[in-house]
């Protein structure tokens, strides 16, 4: 199945799933998708993407099927029931999952699978709309090391496929990322909050922040944003702010304590409380801004 004969299931088209699917349709493989809101697929259409009007027809139509949603409910909601994805699973069917979700969650729906002869892999992906366009994501996978060895060819299309270890620890681990997602967002916007409210022409402290030895690539992919905010997020504050509770979460079950993760959570609830919530993370410069108050 490693090979452009294998048919590629969708389902959930948004930016990320969306963008994972036109690449695939680009390498030449047949792909099935589903999402809830059509319009969103209508150019996948146009591009060849074979329409099914639920999760369960794509599992059924499908060799290998992706899975991008946005949390556990809707995971858990495109799942079950007569039209879910495990009613359409068969024996040696791949699911491969690159969602955000709990550990926990991700564990028990792989062994509903796993009861069906199946098997699903957790993959979640470390990157945002500019690294799915060009296969260049960081791909993080948890689950058994035959379906992974199966699936290692279609998940470089995408970027940089890598075998974590067991079920969920493909998520633990891109939850770690994401602390250090939004804590580096967070501390950058404070430094440049307080270079700009010195004076600073707040232009010429991002081209110097991120020319130093903190720019890392997400600040340095994200410096225009931050003083030009976009309509479109590529990744935005109510998802991070779930991702950041995924991991405070985590960290409780494991005992580990996430002072820097705690201090991002309290940030990106006062950001959704000023109207950020779908604005990207880059908002946080904004929403210190905000609480600076005016200049002197």
């Amino acid at each position: 199945m490693a090979s452009t004969t294998a048919k590629i299931g969708f389902v959930g088209l948004g930016h990320m799933g969306g963008g994972m699917a036109a690449r695939f349709l680009a390498a030449g493989y047949p792909v099935y998708g589903e999402e809830q809101h059509r319009e969103q697929a209508d150019e996948l259409v146009r591009d060849g993407l074979q329409w099914r009007d639920t999760p369960r027809e794509v599992a059924e139509a499908a060799d290998i099927l992706f899975t991008s949603l946005p949390d556990d409910g809707v995971l858990e909601a495109v799942a079950s029931g007569p039209d879910g994805i495990l009613a359409g699973l068969a024996a040696e069917k791949i699911w491969v999952d690159v969602s955000t979700v709990s550990p926990r969650a991700s564990r028990g729906l792989a062994e509903r699978v796993l009861a069906l002869g199946a098997a699903m892999l957790d993959a979640p992906v470390s990157g945002s709309v500019p690294q799915v366009q060009t296969g260049t994501l960081t791909i993080m996978v948890g689950g058994d090391k035959d379906a992974y060895a199966r699936v290692e060819p279609l998940l470089r299309e995408l970027g940089t496929p890598t075998h974590i270890g067991e079920n969920g620890q493909g998520l633990v681990l891109k939850l770690a990322i994401n602390i250090s997602l939004a804590v580096q967002m967070l501390a950058f916007a404070e430094g440049l909050v307080l270079a700009e409210r010195s004076g600073v022409d707040a232009k010429l402290a991002v081209d110097v922040m991120t020319a130093s030895p903190i720019g890392s690539p997400m600040l340095k992919a994200r410096a225009d944003l931050v003083l030009d905010l976009p309509d479109e997020a590529w990744f935005d504050v109510s998802l991070m702010q779930k991702d950041v509770a995924l991991a405070l979460d985590t960290g409780r079950a494991l005992h580990v304590p996430l002072p820097s993760a705690a201090a991002a959570d309290s940030v990106l609830t006062i950001a959704r409380g000023l109207g950020y919530e779908r604005r990207d993370l880059a908002a946080l410069f904004e929403v210190l801004a905000q609480l600076a108050g005016e200049p002197n």
